[in-house]
């Protein structure tokens, strides 16, 4: 690939060209908003002037409710031998280019599973898509000079081609993106109205649950408008699972003992279900999850702290899988957990301790 027009200098459209451009692509920048492809430009993704001539490659990369048009204005002019967009949702925007009349041979959908919670220009990585399933949906149609073109622009980024059919990959994102989005918005919404005595309570796991409730709801309303079905599927069974843990909880507040134990066996097998179903999510690198040992070491909240447990961790001869941090509310301190191998959490342990370090189990 030579060259590429990006239409549309959001997250995930900056961060392609940033990526593009960074292994030599010739990247050409476009956005309904002037300021947008100017910033994106600014952090070296590329030239917001139009493209001389046809390109190799279109990626759209506007909202789904606007990709079908964007990517018919954009195949209508021939800017480009093949295009792709990124949208969320794979069978809407093919279906409108379909009544719009659109020649498809020439047009891939795709969608990279990566993002944040903020959006814009200015939250573009280049390594955003490093490692991450990037899913392509050629149809017996598309060309397959436009699948080679696809199958390039997720090698350059760093991706993980995964290849589907449009309606398994809407069903998917359902279950593994977008429930899980309202979900933590509809958790994160019962704090709107709570006490602030009860907000400072929170801990790690309301953080972990809420997490991704950070992102742009006008962004999720368009989402969610252009996959509906398949969302209101999974959680229907989201809301029976809640039903009955909701009954199961009432039962456990009963006199009667044989409801009581009724009202737990229902919980335990949610839970169950919950432990099993989180055993199936990739773990590093996409292979199967690993189970490692917690190494816990209380932090001062000072600069160049962290540095120092990972410099003194790797004096250990130990790698660190993962980190999380739980900071304590109104001191300026934390707990660092540090996630090892289960053979390597005594060694580590050990010279973190002797080092200075005090050492939480």
């Amino acid at each position: 690939m030579r060259n590429a027009l990006v239409i549309g200098a959001g997250l995930i459209g900056t961060s392609a060209a940033l990526a593009l451009a960074g292994r030599g692509v010739s990247v050409h920048l476009a956005d309904h908003d002037p300021d947008r492809a100017r910033t994106a430009a600014a952090l070296g993704a590329g030239s917001d002037e139009p493209p001389p001539g046809r390109v190799d490659l279109a990626l759209v990369a506007v909202p789904p409710a606007h990709t079908a048009t964007v990517l018919a204005e954009a195949m209508r002019a021939g800017v480009a031998r093949g295009y792709a967009d990124v949208a969320g949702v794979k069978g809407g925007p093919r279906r409108e280019l379909e009544d719009l009349g659109i020649d498809l041979s020439a047009y891939i959908g795709t969608h990279p599973m990566a993002g944040k919670e903020s959006s814009g220009p200015l939250a573009a990585n280049a390594d955003l898509f490093e490692g991450r399933p990037w899913v392509l949906t050629p149809t017996p149609e598309t060309d397959t000079e436009v699948l080679n073109l696809a199958l390039e622009l997720v090698a350059l980024c760093g991706a993980v081609p995964v290849v589907m059919d449009a309606a398994a990959h809407d069903r998917a994102v359902a279950l593994v993106s977008h429930t899980p989005q309202l979900v933590s918005s509809m958790v994160a919404a019962r704090l709107e109205s709570a006490d602030q005595t009860v907000v400072r309570l929170c801990g790690q796991g309301i953080r972990d649950v809420t997490r991704i409730a950070a992102s742009d709801p006008r962004m999720w309303i368009e989402i969610l408008s252009a996959n509906p079905g398949p969302v209101a599927d999974v959680l229907d069974g989201v809301a029976a699972d809640l039903g009955e843990t909701v009954e199961s909880l009432r039962a456990l507040q009963s006199a009667d003992e044989a409801k009581r134990r009724g009202g737990a066996a229902r919980i335990a097998d949610v839970l169950r279900r919950g432990n099993v179903g989180r055993q199936r999510v990739p773990g590093k690198h996409g292979e199967a999850p690993a189970v490692y040992e917690t190494v816990g070491v209380l932090i001062s909240d000072q600069p160049g702290e962290l540095a120092r447990i990972f410099a003194d961790a790797g004096r250990a001869g130990v790698n660190i899988e993962d980190v999380r941090i739980d900071h304590a509310t109104g001191q300026q301190a934390g707990l660092v957990q540090l996630m090892v191998g289960p053979q390597a959490a005594p060694a580590l342990s050990a010279t973190l301790s002797e080092r200075g370090w005090s050492i939480r189990h």
